[in-house]
């Protein structure tokens, strides 16, 4: 889906790390909720509430998951999942433009 219809977008932006990671809260009608947001290169750590999927829609990344020993490398076109309550790490190679659906 490269678009959203019939939706509320939060205008205050979702600001981490001093800027480097920024995002903009979806809203849609049934009550689930998703954020658009781009990261900079760097290493960044974030703690989870609800279940998530990442998609990556462009750029690299590495990633390291609750109970994984080893970091996956994940780019543009590609998504995982991170479990409810939560931590997981990234290592963003390049400027990463992402889609995160919160899942209840």
């Amino acid at each position: 889906m490269s678009e959203f219809r019939g939706v509320t977008v939060v205008k205050k932006a979702n600001i981490y790390f001093d800027g480097k990671v920024t995002s903009r809260t979806i809203l849609f009608k049934d009550g689930s909720k998703k954020t658009l947001g781009v990261m900079l290169p760097g290493e960044y750590e974030f703690n989870t509430g609800d279940k998530e999927v990442m998609e990556i829609i462009s750029g690299e990344l590495d990633v390291l998951l609750p109970n994984e020993k080893n970091w996956k490398a994940v780019k543009g076109g590609e998504s995982f999942d991170v479990p409810t309550n939560s931590k997981f790490k990234l290592k963003v190679r390049s400027l990463t433009d992402y889609c995160c659906s919160f899942i209840r």
